[in-house]
């Protein structure tokens, strides 16, 4: 079949399944934008390059499918660069296609030329820079299944625009191969068997979960392991929902804002399973100290996360979908029942759970974080998708929000993106036409990419937008608060404009509350409202997070601060 580059894109895309691209049409992708036209293939024209590639980011994460974005050449594909770095973090499928300068033009400084592969080799899984025609069709299938296969994360497609109007035939490949990678990694049979020993031994257990249980979609799976033993479950933001939030022995998210249960539940364990979880900096404070009692088994599919940061003395390294259903038979089959050796363990952590739940400060004349995630949680179901931006409303989420499934916590994890959530709320909200879609965001957060609200509005895109106002950029503000002599160096932001105004301006209305009376009708007109909306929630600039574990601290030694007041 005769075509030329960029209809061979078109597709290569058709053939790959993708229903949506996100993008931004320049000088070196308008061949490419020329074929889409003629194609009528769906596309969403954001504000901004950076909210093109998140927004692909959130649809991948909600939906488990590769989101796909376009750009142009230079500075086009250089605004997605947070967005790559982003996805690849917390890996996350993504293909980024991109426009380069005509073949005979690469490496002579040319208009908007960039090295966008070199730039971006640290922060993909792979990339590729295609100057000939011929390589298009198997480069992008090599793409999707990169993207998708192992561990996930974002390939990038750099097009020479010459490419693009070259006629040549057509043939998409129906397999790939590719030397020394494996999409499916099954590991030892025996190191499960050392895993299955350990927890039987074990009295005092604790299940980790990480994010690598969401993208592997073996949350069932894991559901029933933990039923079967009735076990201690604690998680990464990552791993949010993969066990739901209401099980009676969930102890909540561990780490520097963890709870308390959580923490010291790590802290005095025997034994810490940790499945599909990396061991950020964030989860384990003072690394030297982490789980200082436990025998650690780490489940992961890559292997050099297993022994990069915390010491496993039992590793099980291969994909989770071979490692979790076959933990869960050879548990099945046990007869030792573990429920019940456990017992005494379950009771002692499930009442410092209940002696220490998260709370923030009763306020008589302001609205509490905690009071305005409960009154939103009235308003949603368990197939919500929350989203977040980064920071101190982004941890009061994690701690407030109970979530029951997988894939409906969208957040930027590992990089921490200020700008993230508005255009992946919108991303999780095509993908999951279906489900409401609530952003919790910060009025430092929200202003880095708002131009997003004129893309809900142009194409009808029903988000509903939360933004946790307090005049400061609230994380950074509670640090110099605490441990920079309440140097508050400009995290003061009570000059930002009227958000309801400038939500209003690109179509999407907008109410404002200061009051807590007030906060009851004003969530209940936000999700009356058709389509996008955005409500302004004014809270105390001198609300902090609690629990909090001061860098370099070990988990038992977090500052439990309002905790309870």
């Amino acid at each position: 079949m005769k075509m030329t580059g960029a209809q061979a894109v078109i597709e290569c895309l058709k053939r790959e399944q993708v229903q949506v691209v996100f993008g931004y049409p320049g000088g070196a992708v308008l061949t490419l934008y020329d074929e889409l036209y003629k194609a009528k293939f769906p596309h969403i024209l954001t504000g901004h390059e950076q909210g093109a590639v998140h927004a692909a980011d959130g649809y991948a994460r909600a939906t488990g499918k590769p989101g796909v974005c376009f750009a142009t050449s230079g500075p086009g594909v250089c605004n997605m660069v947070t967005g790559i770095a982003t996805a690849n973090m917390d890996s996350i499928p993504l293909v980024v296609i991109s426009g380069q300068v005509a073949t005979p033009l690469i490496g002579r400084d040319s208009f908007q030329e960039a090295d966008i592969s070199g730039i971006t080799t640290p922060i993909t899984k792979h990339n590729y820079l295609v100057k000939n025609v011929k390589e298009l069709p198997r480069v992008l299938k090599e793409a999707f299944y990169i993207a998708t296969t192992g561990r996930p994360g974002p390939v990038l497609v750099d097009i020479a625009k010459d490419v693009f109007d070259t006629p040549f035939e057509f043939e998409y490949p129906e397999e790939v191969h590719l030397r020394g990678y494996q999409g499916c990694h099954v590991g030892r049979e025996a190191d499960v068997d050392r895993a299955v020993e350990a927890i039987e031994k074990a009295k005092r257990p604790v299940i980790l979960t990480g994010g690598g249980v969401v993208l592997s979609n073996m949350s069932d799976r894991l559901k029933h392991i933990v039923q079967q033993m009735h076990v201690p479950v604690v998680t990464t933001l990552m791993g949010k929902g993969c066990v739901p939030d209401t099980y009676d022995a969930h102890l909540g998210m561990v780490g520097m804002h963890g709870s308390y249960a959580a923490n010291m539940a790590v802290t005095k364990c025997d034994l810490l399973v940790a499945i599909g979880a990396r061991f950020d900096d964030r989860v384990t404070g003072d690394v030297e100290n982490f789980a200082p009692n436990a025998q650690i088994v780490h489940f992961d599919i890559d292997k050099v996360e297993i022994n990069k940061i915390v010491h496993a003395d039992i590793s099980v390294n291969g994909d989770l979908r071979w490692s979790l259903p076959l933990l869960d038979e050879k548990l099945a089959a046990h007869e030792t029942h573990l429920a019940d050796r456990y017992e005494a363990w379950r009771i002692f952590v499930l009442d410092m759970k209940a002696a220490h739940p998260f709370a923030t400060r009763d306020l008589a004349d302001a609205v509490s974080p905690q009071k305005l995630f409960e009154e939103v949680q009235k308003w949603t179901d368990d197939d919500t998708i929350v989203v977040t931006d980064v920071g101190q409303h982004q941890m009061w989420a994690a701690q407030f929000f109970d979530l029951n499934k997988p894939r409906r916590f969208v957040t930027s994890g590992g990089l921490g993106t200020m700008g993230y959530g508005l255009p992946a709320a919108m991303g999780a909200k095509l993908g999951c036409p279906k489900s409401k879609v609530v952003l919790f965001t910060g009025d430092g957060s929200i202003m880095m990419n708002c131009q997003e609200f004129a893309t809900l509005h142009k194409y009808g895109v029903d988000v509903k937008t939360i933004v946790l106002h307090n005049n400061v950029l609230g994380m950074v503000n509670q640090w110099q608060r605490m441990f920079y002599n309440g140097h508050c160096a400009e995290s003061v932001i009570n000059d930002n404009p009227d958000l309801t105004a400038v939500s209003a301006s690109m179509g999407v209305p907008g109410t404002a509350v200061h009051k807590p009376e007030d906060l009851a009708k004003a969530v209940e007109t936000l999700f009356q409202t058709e389509g996008p909306a955005l409500l302004d929630v004014f809270i105390p600039a001198d609300e902090n997070v609690y629990p909090m574990v001061p860098g370099g601290k070990r988990l038992d030694q977090m500052v439990l601060g309002g905790e309870g007041k």
